[in-house]
């Protein structure tokens, strides 16, 4: 028996989207639908969960609007954090503490 592809990968996730509909359930298919191996396998190829989705084709790709301003956010945290730790150094330098 050969290994899973990628393209293997993709076509487990379309099978059991198409097989969820065909059952009548409007949603998209999850890691318990499938067997552990199956996940393993499709993680190790398409990425973390959402990924795979996206790459099958069955979930809008996350837009790159949201990825920038995660990014900003995470700027602004170090920021602020950095600001927080020299303030604290400016304090104990006086004595205040």
């Amino acid at each position: 028996m050969r290994k899973p592809g990628k393209d293997d990968c993709l076509r487990l996730l379309q099978g059991k989207r198409e097989e969820l509909l065909a059952h009548g359930a409007d949603r998209l298919p999850q890691r318990a639908d499938f067997e552990n191996d199956e996940v393993v396998a499709i993680k190790a190829f398409l990425g973390p969960w959402p990924r795979a989705l996206e790459a099958a084709g069955l979930k809008e790709p996350r837009s790159e609007d949201r990825l920038e301003k995660n990014r900003e956010k995470r700027r602004r945290a170090r920021r602020r954090a950095r600001k927080a730790r020299q303030s604290e150094g400016a304090s104990e330098a006086d004595g205040d503490v």
